[in-house]
């Protein structure tokens, strides 16, 4: 969750190339950030120690120091930290140094073991100044320099950690940096003399698309050139750069106030590529799921709902049974789990722990693995054995919105091109980026729901069928965004126990597309409506049971992609009424790399 940065290279501004590439990493979400740069270069000189601001709150509205930013230096390493262990403060801020000023680290993951490793550099004097787990390795790097040349100690002492980690680590009276991983994503970017490391891609892509991901149980050092090296034997490793072909202008916002609705406003000609230009990829895993002895969807929040959908596109139209578990969960649901089983992953960034983990196991237990992702070269796209792009494109905001559209938009086709129906797939799918088009172009009609909402503590959303996820997620996008509590329910369940909650005024959200659950969620809208509450109806009719009428035209089976976009909008413009950042929720990370 957290965000590194690092630059060793010909430039004398390290600080704030840093600093630049920090604030590309912002929307990962963090509530603190610092930066270290040496104050002066050379080998010998073994007075250099470390310089480091570090703050709470955002990057924007801090007052550097001047001299700070134009130190001479072609070295610095920054952070932007979500607060695990210890509070929001300048202290617990990274990066981290020892004793002498000497070292400076910075560290995304948690150290399992940190308070019995802190205890043991307590008696041997060494002084703390923060409450993080990420201070002790500064001064385990210390003590292993005792014995050791850097690379050596930083490898030793991360070899003591205990959980998934990643550090990038600097000494003062050197030009390298060595970085090592057990868990928590780190690239690195080469260009000519330059290198630059960061927990997320998109940050490096300004200076470079040559990228080498490191794997799990790898370090490397760069600084003149790089080393990759295994951290259990030492020996040293090939190394395999790859390009990568995204676009840096999807690092703006260009004409959009916000990148959320940059994001929606993209999703007509996500879906039109996916329609178009996906069915060769999507053969190869059609022929997976049909020999694969057990099928088995895992996500994360948003993706877990998308994978929920797909778990009815599959029953309705290819008539197979698929299992969704919410990927946090699917850890204690894998002991039937075999050689022949397969695990369909979707993630948006590919890193999201919660999904690692479990895949992890099941590719011990010889499971096969497929992921559907949005970033080429995450840890989930390098373990599965296939992997489709979600071709969305840098996905900035928070709350994700076009991901969650290509995902439902390549769950689709594989449904039909189970049963060999891919042209079905591509039309609906075609018709649906149009009415989405329309909707979006139409949004000011949202304007008096909206108006109703914002009023409200309290929304309840239902769905029956493939609504019931898309009432999840509109609820999510609600709750993340506007900090309005919303929640989602299948239509049927209402009666078990909501119902109870329902009253005079309460605002209640009905999806109630033409299919077959239309005439059931009707008459559960007109339950709610009888006990006072306020209906709004997302359907292709109003109805007389509708207080305010949503209209989302019906697309066959691709109405589930359309009829979320109208919620995404909304809960958009409840951000905007409350006075929010709909970017940068509150408490929130793009990336999730802690359990």
């Amino acid at each position: 969750m957290c965000g590194i940065f690092g630059y060793v290279g010909t430039k004398k501004n390290a600080a704030q190339t840093v600093l630049e590439g920090l604030k590309l990493l912002e929307y990962r979400g963090y509530d603190s950030w610092g930066v270290a740069v040496k104050e002066k270069g050379g080998n010998k000189e073994q007075k250099t120690k470390f310089v480091v601001e570090k703050r709470t709150g955002k990057i924007a509205d801090a007052k550097l120091n001047s001299k700070f930013l134009i130190l001479n230096s072609s070295l610095a390493l920054g952070h932007t930290r979500w607060a695990t262990h210890g509070g929001v403060t300048d202290k617990n801020a990274h990066p981290h140094i020892d004793c002498t000023r000497k070292i400076s680290i910075i560290h995304n993951g948690i150290i399992e073991n940190y308070q019995e490793l802190k205890k043991l550099l307590e008696k041997k004097h060494h002084k703390f100044l923060s409450d993080t787990d990420s201070e002790i390795i500064p001064h385990l790097i210390e003590e292993e320099l005792k014995k050791f040349g850097f690379a050596t100690s930083v490898r030793n002492a991360f070899n003591m950690l205990r959980g998934m980690n990643a550090i990038v680590a600097a000494y003062s009276i050197s030009s390298e940096m060595v970085i090592a991983k057990t868990g928590s994503p780190l690239v690195i970017g080469e260009n000519k003399k330059e290198f630059f490391v960061s927990s997320d891609a998109t940050s490096i892509l300004p200076h470079t698309k040559k990228m080498l991901f490191i794997k799990d149980n790898e370090m490397a050092i760069i600084g003149k050139n790089l080393q990759l090296i295994n951290l259990g034997d030492g020996k040293k490793q090939k190394i395999n750069f790859e390009t990568i072909n995204w676009k840096s202008q999807n690092l703006k916002k260009g004409k959009f106030p916000h990148f959320m609705i940059k994001e929606i406003s993209e999703q007509p000609n996500i879906i039109r590529n996916i329609a178009t230009t996906y069915q060769d990829q999507v053969s190869s895993l059609t022929k997976t799921i049909k020999t694969a002895k057990g099928t088995f969807f895992i996500g994360a929040g948003t993706a877990s709902f998308a994978g929920l959908i797909g778990t009815y596109f599959f029953s309705k139209i290819a008539n197979k049974h698929v299992n969704m578990a919410y990927a946090s969960e699917f850890n204690y649901l894998l002991d039937f789990i075999k050689n022949k089983s397969l695990i369909i992953a979707l993630s948006q960034s590919g890193e999201t722990i919660d999904v690692v983990e479990p895949l992890t196991i099941a590719k011990k237990k010889k499971a096969k693995i497929a992921t559907l992702t949005n970033t080429q070269g995450s840890t989930i796209y390098r373990m599965s054995d296939e992997k489709i792009l979600l071709g969305a494109g840098i996905e900035q905001a928070v709350a994700s919105t076009k991901a969650y559209i290509a995902k439902l938009s390549i769950l689709l086709m594989l449904s039909y091109q189970l049963v060999n129906s891919s042209k079905t797939a591509s039309e609906q799918l075609i018709e649906s980026a149009n009415e989405i088009e329309k909707i979006i172009k139409n949004k000011k009609k949202l304007k008096p729901v909206v108006e109703l909402l914002a009023k409200n503590k309290h929304i309840y959303i239902i769905g029956r069928g493939v609504s019931y996820p898309t009432a999840l997620e509109a609820a999510l996008k609600i709750r993340e965004v506007s900090y309005i509590h919303a929640e989602g329910l299948a239509g049927g369940e209402l009666k078990h126990g909501t119902i109870a909650l329902i009253s005079k005024g309460t605002p209640c959200i009905v999806f109630a597309p033409l299919d077959e659950t239309h005439d059931a969620i009707l008459s559960n809208a007109i339950e709610i409506r009888s006990r006072g509450g306020i209906i709004i109806g997302v359907s292709n009719k109003n109805h007389p049971a509708f207080d305010y009428f949503i209209e989302v035209k019906n697309t066959s089976d691709a109405t589930a992609l359309s009829q979320i976009v109208p919620l995404q909008l909304i809960a958009y413009e409840l951000a905007l009424k409350k006075g929010y950042d709909p970017d940068k929720p509150r408490n929130l990370a793009k990336s999730v790399t802690v359990k």
